[in-house]
């Protein structure tokens, strides 16, 4: 299989289920000025992804089309981290997946901006402008919720209790990864974890929250095993190319 290819598979599909799932607060936000924030946001996700796909089919040349690639593969094809398909639950657990993914997604387009591939570098300058308000967005909320109320509080933490231990797998890699990092093309994940930890950390300490230190990690992101969450996000992302086949809009 292309590196290349499985590369920006990654990258598409990671904002491609989370776009999804954050889409399901379209029209059930806690308010008005929420609903419409979140929904922008998924919007982005679901942007980004395109541009990756489109890339990626051109990549693969083999006839296959953007849409066949997004919505036609199987469920062991899709690439994507763990943390995207998880549930949105409460208010505080959709925050707190929208945080993460901000951090992660800001340092890695903040280090795909400088590639080698001039592509994958446009293409990352342009998402890293919508991922900066993703992280400022998520950010403001996480620090309202931990120094709210004693209700707010506890949910974030309860959060942080339930699925911290998926943050690892957004910095697993795809195969053949380690040869783009060597060309320049890719950076190298396992730094930008390190960086991650860094942020996070910070971020923590100034919201008045305590960092987890479980070191445990859930492990098989991005190898095609997925949760028990992910069967259902693909059935209603796939049901109209499959029940009508070559359909477009």
């Amino acid at each position: 299989m292309n590196p290349l290819y499985n590369y920006l598979l990654k990258l598409a599909d990671d904002s491609f289920i989370m776009g999804q799932r954050l889409s399901e607060w379209c029209g059930e936000g806690p308010y008005l000025e929420e609903d419409i924030a979140l929904t922008n946001i998924a919007l982005d996700e679901l942007g980004q992804a395109n541009n990756f796909y489109v890339y990626a089919s051109r990549v693969i040349d083999n006839g296959k089309s953007e849409d066949d690639i997004a919505f036609l593969r199987y469920e062991h094809e899709y690439v994507n981290a763990h943390w995207t398909e998880l549930p949105n639950e409460d208010y505080a657990q959709t925050i707190l997946k929208v945080y993460v993914l901000s951090v992660y997604q800001k340092l890695m387009y903040e280090a795909l901006s400088n590639s080698a591939n001039e592509e994958l570098a446009a293409i990352a300058q342009k998402s890293l402008k919508e991922v900066r308000y993703h992280y400022t967005h998520a950010a403001s909320w996480m620090k309202i919720f931990a120094q709210g109320t004693e209700e707010s509080k506890s949910r974030l933490v309860k959060a942080i209790e339930n699925i911290w231990e998926y943050t690892k797998g957004l910095f697993a890699k795809t195969e053949g990864e380690d040869d783009l990092v060597a060309l320049n093309i890719a950076p190298n994940a396992d730094v930008l974890y390190e960086e991650f930890l860094s942020i996070t950390k910070k971020d923590f300490a100034d919201f008045g929250l305590e960092y987890p230190e479980n070191p445990f990690m859930q492990p098989k992101s991005r190898t095609g095993y997925h949760t028990e969450y992910f069967g259902y996000i693909l059935c209603e992302l796939q049901y109209m190319q499959r029940a009508y086949p070559g359909c477009t809009w």
